[in-house]
């Protein structure tokens, strides 16, 4: 009875306790909340009696104390898990010229995803800044933020973070789910930046793939900061990531085939795009690409899409290569640049590798070209999964340029990584 009667009074007190919490200002502030977020969530999701989850039933208005946060945590879960079986939907169709999802930019859309930028100065100080504009093309999506926003002095800058945001909902803009797409250390990158182009305004430094940064010539001020991304998995390295973390791509490899002695060097597909945010310059696709397994030179697997020798697969590009850029009142055109995006797929038509990059044509001297009259000229494109060279001529007494050889390089530990083989 002594031991019953403790019991008794310890609930008691329990329930005293929570009663004189909930008078406090903080919990009577959270118990509202709780309630508002309950009721957010079944006007939202529960519109009728047949949708109340049978789980409700057990929570009552007493222990409302107990699932503080429980509404608002359970709302976000439920708007991710609708949208995620949305947007894998949308993204089911699969162009057969690019071998990607073709309703990518319709999807980033529809979910309401957005980027931003955060830009840590030397001095600690930190500033997120709103896109200012945004160019999307076949298989990439060029992102731009220019002088107008709050940018430091390049030496300045310590760090930059890349954000993919999603609003949540359109009537409340302050909901947002936040991303982590890249982090940039300026201080390592700044000793590999390269100036790949210029105008009489500004040059612009390569960081890394996909990273520019235009600076006004003569002066330490940035123009505009861009970042070109793939959109192979954009969604879900736009969407799925955390504020702290990145998106974790699931590694899928292909069935293991014993009985092709060169199973993994045949059966490619590549599809490349030179352009610009104003307009396309050329845009192919190359099937069955192969290397023999003594073609395997200096640990690197080759693949030959148009060929130096053999003329009928030159290709004529459509434009000139440039990159205009613009900045506030301010535009101009750097020559000689464009962007590269290229995608590569496995013979089952899954995406091998994909990169998307500024590059630049740098007149070459080191050969000649009987066929053409002209200035030859090479792209080289190289990152830690694949090396691309490209060699033009452009036609004198015109702006004529002609794609004479492209050339594609893989590791062969890759290759043997992805198909588990011993070349």
């Amino acid at each position: 009875m002594k031991a019953s009667k403790a019991a008794v009074s310890s609930q008691r007190a329990v329930r005293t306790s929570k009663r004189a919490d909930k008078s406090s200002p903080a919990s009577t502030q959270c118990f509202m909340e709780s309630i508002l977020w309950k009721k957010i969530y079944m006007s939202e999701f529960c519109k009728n009696k047949k949708q109340i989850p049978k789980f409700l039933d057990a929570l009552k208005m007493e222990s409302e104390d107990h699932v503080t946060g429980y509404w608002k945590s359970q709302y976000f879960k439920t708007i991710a898990t609708r949208d995620l079986k949305k947007w894998k939907r949308l993204l089911g169709p699969i162009s057969f010229h690019t071998g990607l999802p073709s309703q990518t930019e319709q999807v980033l859309r529809n979910l309401r995803v957005a980027w931003e930028l955060t830009v840590t100065s030397t001095s600690g100080h930190e500033s997120t800044l709103e896109l200012s504009c945004s160019h999307f093309s076949e298989t990439s999506v060029t992102l731009c933020w220019s002088a107008g926003c709050y940018l430091p002095n390049y030496e300045q800058i310590s760090t930059l973070q890349l954000h993919g945001v999603r609003r949540i909902t359109p009537n409340c803009p302050s909901l947002k789910k936040r991303s982590l797409m890249l982090r940039l250390d300026m201080h390592t990158l700044n000793k590999n930046a390269q100036t790949f182009g210029q105008d009489s305004l500004v040059q612009m430094k390569l960081l890394q793939p996909g990273v520019i940064v235009g600076v006004w010539r003569d002066q330490c001020s940035v123009a505009f900061i861009t970042f070109t991304l793939h959109i192979h998995r954009l969604v879900e390295r736009s969407s799925q990531g955390s504020s702290a973390c990145t998106y974790v791509e699931p590694i899928v490899k292909p069935p293991f085939d014993d009985t092709d002695p060169e199973y993994g060097l045949h059966g490619y597909q590549l599809h490349i795009v030179l352009h610009n945010t104003v307009c396309k310059v050329m845009s192919e696709s190359f099937s069955q690409l192969f290397c023999r397994r003594a073609q395997i030179s200096d640990g690197l697997v080759q693949f030959t899409a148009v060929n130096r020798t053999n003329l009928s697969q030159h290709i004529a590009l459509s434009g000139t290569i440039s990159l205009p850029w613009q900045c506030e009142a301010l535009q101009g055109t750097v020559e000689n640049c464009c962007i590269m995006s290229l995608t590569l797929l496995d013979e089952f038509r899954k995406p091998f590798r994909c990169a998307t990059s500024p590059v630049s044509m740098e007149l070459d001297d080191t050969s000649v070209c009987y066929d053409y009259d002209g200035d030859q000229y090479m792209i080289h494109y190289q990152d830690s999964g694949i090396q691309v060279k490209m060699q033009l001529v452009q036609l004198k007494d015109q702006k004529q340029v002609i794609l004479i050889s492209l050339v594609v390089f893989l590791s062969v530990g890759d290759v043997n990584k992805h198909f588990s083989r011993d070349y």
